[in-house]
């Protein structure tokens, strides 16, 4: 093997498949700044983005009561999610935190998309009665903002909007570890603020962390 054939296997080997959601539901936002900004960085570094876009998503939010047994059939823009998410080796979401938890339309996504038979087993149950999850190896990303500081988060509110992604959301169906980016406040930063989160954000786009 030449040493020129070896260093593009090695890029290759080094590069990350990445599902990007921008889980904001407005059109402009930070949240959606953020997300763009890792793209490009992630992009400009080699590794395969596929990028979704809440605002842009049209999907009825509502799970309704057919239950798991009978759900309604997914749109086109959440069985591309799904089939992204199957995809991908590492998920990054961005998302504000609202009233102490993620938007409505975010949630909305979630029980609409994670699905029996696609993200997790209620066929096969551990020895606690969970379901084994089917999205297992991969890793995720979270870009949370707020205008509670993250000290506070922790002190005050127990990192509660953290447990549920980490834990009762993404590692529910087996996209683990969570790592969690803050940046607080986010109501109205001033811009050179923004530059330095932004500048944080590149640095774990280049290395798809």
């Amino acid at each position: 093997m030449t040493t020129v054939t070896f260093i593009r296997l090695e890029l290759r080997m080094s590069t990350r498949k990445i599902i990007l959601l921008n889980g904001h539901p407005g059109r402009t936002s930070l949240n959606k700044t953020l997300a763009e900004t890792y793209r490009a960085a992630a992009e400009k570094a080699g590794h395969e983005v596929r990028f979704h876009d809440l605002a842009e998503m049209s999907f009825d939010m509502d799970f309704g009561e057919g239950g798991f047994g009978d759900p309604k059939p997914l749109e086109p823009d959440l069985e591309a999610l799904v089939r992204d998410l199957e995809w991908a080796e590492h998920v990054v979401l961005t998302t504000p935190i609202w009233w102490g938890a993620i938007p409505a339309k975010l949630k909305g996504a979630f029980d609409r998309a994670l699905l029996p038979g696609r993200t997790f087993n209620t066929r096969k149950l551990s020895a606690l009665g969970l379901p084994e999850p089917m999205l297992t190896g991969k890793t995720a990303r979270v870009l949370l903002t707020s205008d509670t500081p993250p000290v506070f988060l922790r002190l005050f509110y127990s990192n509660a909007i953290k447990k549920i992604l980490a834990r009762q959301i993404l590692g529910f169906v087996g996209i683990k570890p969570t790592r969690f980016t803050s940046f607080a406040p986010a109501s109205h930063p001033e811009s050179s603020r923004v530059g330095e989160w932004c500048e944080k954000v590149r640095a774990l786009g280049a290395r798809a962390a």
